[in-house]
């Protein structure tokens, strides 16, 4: 297994650990509220390491950064909005489309080649998402849906502007601070709409700082694979978070998995296997 695979998983493995921090702060916080303190607590803990360390923001690649910052904040809301009003199985599901949507923009944006048995490995992580996860939608959560869907290609369209950062050379530091604080203005606004702030102390302290801190380092870990290898084995391999999350939930709240949702488990394993071998593969790009 290479460093990018470890970083990916590893990445996976912390946005698995803000999920439950997420699901355990919902009966404290609104979404509004578990939205900005994600943003606002991994740029505090980001702005001290670069206190520390005395390291310079100064970039000159400050739109690229811009386009990050918008896309995956815009992305964030959208899919805290789809939780709200969708049963979470969907709006996770619709959410992790983003691995084809950044599939698209590679080929059709970026006009770059990619392996058509990426196309497959990406397919079968969704397909593995699906089952796993069991989806329901009814005929009135339409707007829900898109919004889940939108997110998911907000997410696509950052995790395109993620790799590009890395290729001019940004640092992972740079690249998470600048996300952070497009993630807390962004989310400030929907934070005073809501009109409703809740007093953080005790647990609920310890759980948003679980968001933003998890939050923060798992982007660190994303954004290094992301600039060290292959763009759609990174994306393939994100679909680990899932697994990760369903372990947890049955660990945590005693969730029991039928078959289906361990054959999703094999085939999101299964894609990364594939995606990893492809990705050994000499030639092609992404």
């Amino acid at each position: 297994m290479n460093m990018q695979s470890l970083w990916m998983i590893a990445a996976s493995a912390l946005f698995a650990c803000m999920g439950v921090c997420v699901k355990l702060g919902a009966s404290l916080f609104s979404a509004a509220e578990l939205v900005f303190y994600r943003g606002a607590i991994a740029l505090a803990l980001l702005w001290g390491f670069v206190l520390v360390r005395r390291l310079s923001l100064a970039t000159p690649h400050w739109r690229a950064h811009l386009w990050r910052g918008l896309a995956g904040s815009v992305s964030l809301v959208l899919y805290f909005h789809a939780i709200s009003v969708l049963p979470l199985a969907t709006a996770v599901t619709l959410n992790y489309t983003s691995p084809l949507f950044l599939a698209l923009i590679l080929v059709f944006w970026a006009g770059e080649r990619v392996r058509g048995t990426l196309y497959i490995a990406l397919a079968l992580g969704l397909a593995g998402v699906a089952l796993l996860l069991r989806p329901s939608f009814e005929a009135d959560q339409w707007l829900g849906g898109l919004a889940a869907l939108a997110s998911g290609a907000g997410a696509g369209l950052a995790y395109f502007h993620v790799r590009q950062l890395g290729r001019l050379g940004e640092p992972e530091w740079r690249t998470v601070f600048y996300f952070s604080l497009a993630s807390a203005l962004i989310g400030l606004p929907w934070l005073l709409a809501s009109r409703t702030v809740h007093a953080v102390s005790g647990q609920g302290a310890l759980l948003v700082l679980g968001v933003g801190g998890f939050g923060a380092l798992a982007q660190l870990a994303m954004t290094r694979a992301y600039k060290r290898g292959s763009t759609l084995f990174s994306a393939s391999l994100a679909y680990s978070t899932v697994i990760f999350a369903s372990l947890f939930g049955v660990l945590l709240w005693d969730e029991a998995l039928p078959l289906p949702a361990w054959l999703g488990i094999g085939l999101i394993v299964a894609s990364g296997m594939l995606a990893s071998a492809q990705s050994r593969a000499p030639a092609g790009q992404d």
